[in-house]
């Protein structure tokens, strides 16, 4: 089973401020929903909560102490353990080998020494944050494609998607 990080981080590796991200890219809502549908998504509480909704069309994982949040027909899982548990079990019922990890900082910094492969949107732009996407090491990872994006008519920058493998 695949874990795959999907972020979209700036040019100082931030990813959120405020509970939110820091700009505006359409263009790039489209590919993470390309690259996440039909599959397990796990995420932190507060990244479920910055999205406001279940994500539509995948099976939602929300790692949380707080077992009366609500998830309409999303899981709760109160481990990181248990949600990848649950996140295989279904990546095997919907017939794919990948579990999308979608953050935050801190599920990213936890599963990134099981992960086999980053999709990563850079982001040109360096905006204030408070919350950092972990350094992606050179040593660990290899970049293995980049399609680089001008900012569309409703993106705040330009970016670049980019897929790393685990050397």
């Amino acid at each position: 089973m695949n874990i795959v990080l999907v972020a979209a981080i700036g040019e100082n590796n931030v990813i959120g401020r405020n509970g939110q991200l820091p700009w505006r890219l359409k263009s790039d809502l489209q590919h993470f929903r390309a690259v996440t549908i039909n599959k397990p998504v796990v995420m932190g509480r507060r990244t479920y909560l910055s999205i406001g909704k279940p994500l539509k069309d995948r099976t939602n994982i929300v790692l949380t102490s707080d077992l009366a949040l609500p998830v309409p027909g999303g899981v709760l899982a109160t481990s990181l353990d248990a949600a990848l548990a649950f996140a295989k079990q279904d990546a095997k019922r919907r017939g794919t080998d990948e579990i999308m990890i979608i953050g935050g900082s801190d599920v990213f910094a936890r599963t990134m020494p099981i992960a086999s492969r980053l999709d990563i949107t850079h982001v040109h732009a360096a905006p204030e944050g408070d919350v950092v996407f972990p350094a992606i090491d050179p040593a660990v990872w290899q970049e293995v494609s980049r399609i680089e994006h001008p900012a569309g008519p409703d993106d705040s920058a330009a970016f670049a998607v980019a897929a790393y493998l685990r050397r």
